[in-house]
């Protein structure tokens, strides 16, 4: 070390001496720090509020501080100071997110719905107060529910995105309300106005705050996660079958045949491309019948979660001995290409005891729309060494429009196939699709999943394009989305968000990762397909357990690949007395030595070891 140290010297004192080359490229800038920013619940708790002992109720705890002027900075800051003692430094530091739930800011008044600038003016007093770098959240999403405004503007079907047949969706996760809000930019849809009008008055109050304080704002994540909704939100999101989705409402319909009229410009380029003939795009439906048990007017209206083309051929594989090289989808005998491997199957990782990596999804999206109609053979082959292996194989049903009867020809098949269950250690379960699972194209449904794809990312660039004039800095405006296909067994298509998950985007990108996804191969090269860089993840848990290193891993591996933040989800400085005793899904993630569920103990050990870097 100390030679090649007295090497470089000498070198640069060379390069010095016979100055400058004109090929020298200067040194790239140096980096920022990686800023963990762990979400905390119970930012507007004082101390005055939790020593006295009289005060039972968390509501009132929170008025009593209000009242005083008082936040939760004091209790944050002990937190903090924990997790990073002697304040932020070095390539690591240890910060928060401040959550600010705009519909909530809204009270009553004499004069209608106004901010409540004393609860405004309490979030903005921590970010005053605690000298630490912060990620603040404009939550505007589904789970900006609680107060008095949501509870008017769930009443109006206006703000809501609705199922097929107009009803609004009414939806809850884990005992918390939820509301589907529209996703339509309209700004004389109300909530849309509370929403807009929210994000303004709060980026001008930001603003006033001196130039110190609002420099330790790292990150702006906006919105929240934006996406299409479905029934059984808590676990629906793997539902293939009889799956319903959003948006139905009148204003989203005609919003869909505009945009047909966009993209074929006449209906009869629309019938000429699709097979269809309708007299006009006023006529053409939104997908929202299954031909397996509704009446169709016309094949347009055919709706499931195969109908737009896409064919999931997907399960899990657990190789503990890495004897497998690559598995490949062979159709009818012929290789289509690879099957993605390393996606997360946190289910599989809690179910069986030797799985200690959730991330043993496999999937292929297999486009079937181009098929001869009849029965096709899709074969998951292991490739080990020189060697084939059989590793799941299904038979599935393409049918035609009118339902006439496929050909019941045996497909093609890899024969000769060794069982991949001889290779050591190998576990492996093909979860879709079902065996003869029938298939019906739809070329109006991908459509309509394109245009579902549309809204979403269409608000978002309402909402960015709102923050960006309200003077918010540009380059630190993320997004707080949900990557749904980093999940094996997930449906993509109920939540519609992939237009939002590109390189090419206003914003920056914030991607929410949970289990397997904090540490993902898969996502790694998601994120370099898409050129995705300087990004951020407002919501993070590894979920795990079985392996000590884990969590730390996963931390290392976003600061390898330049993250600009990573909000550990979640700590609370809320007192017991004040918490409900129930437990779920989500306060099983709550960050501390003493809890052991969900590997939250070894996570909180990591986030205070990682930030000695």
């Amino acid at each position: 070390m100390i030679f090649s140290t007295l090497r470089t010297a000498l070198l640069a004192s060379l390069l010095c001496a016979a100055g400058p080359s004109p090929a020298q490229t200067p040194p790239p800038p140096a980096r920022k720090p990686l800023v963990l920013a762990p979400t905390v619940e119970g930012l507007l708790l004082c101390d005055a509020a939790v020593a006295d002992t009289g005060i039972g109720d968390i509501n009132a705890a929170y008025a009593f501080c209000r009242q005083r002027k008082q936040s939760g900075a004091a209790a944050l800051t002990r937190l903090l100071d924990t997790l990073e003692p002697g304040g932020p430094k070095g390539a690591v530091q240890v910060g928060y997110t401040l959550t600010l739930q705009l519909l909530a800011l809204y009270q009553k008044t004499p004069k209608g719905w106004a901010i409540d600038t004393d609860v405004l003016d309490a979030y903005l007093r921590v970010i005053s107060q605690v000298d630490r770098p912060v990620v603040v959240y404009l939550a505007a999403d589904h789970f900006d529910s609680l107060g008095p405004l949501p509870t008017e503007l769930a009443k109006d079907p206006r703000n809501l995105m609705h199922l097929a047949g107009g009803k609004p969706l009414e939806l809850g996760y884990f005992g918390y309300r939820i509301v589907p809000y529209t996703l339509l930019t309209d700004p004389d849809i109300p909530v849309n106005h509370y929403r807009f009008e929210a994000l303004k008055q709060v980026a001008q109050r930001i603003k006033a705050l001196p130039r110190k304080v609002q420099d330790r704002i790292v990150a702006y994540t906006l919105a929240g996660e934006l996406h299409q909704m479905f029934p059984d939100f808590e676990n629906g999101m793997g539902a293939w079958q009889n799956i319903q989705v959003t948006d139905y409402s009148a204003p989203s319909v005609a919003g869909f045949r505009a945009w047909l009229q966009g993209k074929y410009q006449t209906v009869a380029q629309f019938n000429a491309q699709n097979g269809f003939d309708y007299a006009s795009f006023d006529a053409v439906p939104a997908p929202a019948r299954d031909i397996r048990k509704d009446k169709l007017n016309s094949f347009g209206e055919h709706y499931d979660a195969y109908a737009d083309g896409t064919l999931p051929i997907g399960g899990w594989l657990w190789d503990p001995k890495q004897s497998i090289d690559q598995l490949d989808l062979y159709l009818d005998g012929r290789r289509i290409g690879p099957v993605q491997r390393g996606l997360n199957r946190l289910d599989v990782y809690r179910a069986v005891a030797e799985v200690t990596t959730p991330n043993t999804g496999f999937r292929y999206n297999l486009d079937f729309s181009a098929l001869a109609p009849g029965h096709h053979l899709a074969q998951v082959v292991a490739q080990s060494g020189s060697a084939q292996y059989k590793l799941a194989q299904v038979e599935f049903v393409v049918v035609p429009r009118d339902q006439s009867r496929a050909k019941t020809t045996r497909a093609r098949e890899v024969a000769g196939l060794k069982d991949a269950k001889q290779l050591a250690g190998v576990r492996s379960w093909l979860d879709m699709p079902r065996a003869l699972q029938d298939v019906y194209y739809n070329p109006l449904a991908r459509d309509w999943n394109a245009y579902r794809e549309a809204q979403v990312v269409g608000f978002l660039k309402a909402f960015h394009a709102r923050a960006a004039q309200a003077g918010l800095p540009a380059d630190k405006l993320y997004s707080h989305q949900i990557v749904p296909e980093v999940n094996a067994s997930w449906n993509a298509q109920l939540f519609a968000v992939g237009a939002t998950l590109q390189g090419d985007t206003p914003w920056k990108q914030g991607l929410n990762m949970y289990g397997g996804a904090t540490d993902s191969a898969w996502l790694r090269a998601f994120m370099a397909g898409r050129r995705i860089s300087d990004y951020g993840a407002p919501e993070f848990n590894p979920q795990q357990w079985k392996r000590p290193g884990a969590a730390l891993a996963a931390l290392q591996s976003h600061y390898d690949g330049g993250a600009r933040f990573i909000s550990p989800y979640y700590f609370s400085v809320i007192p017991e007395r004040f918490k409900g005793s129930a437990e779920h899904g989500v306060n099983r993630m709550e960050l501390g030595p003493k809890n052991a569920k969900d590997g939250s103990d070894q996570f909180y050990q990591a986030i205070i070891e990682f930030a000695k870097r």
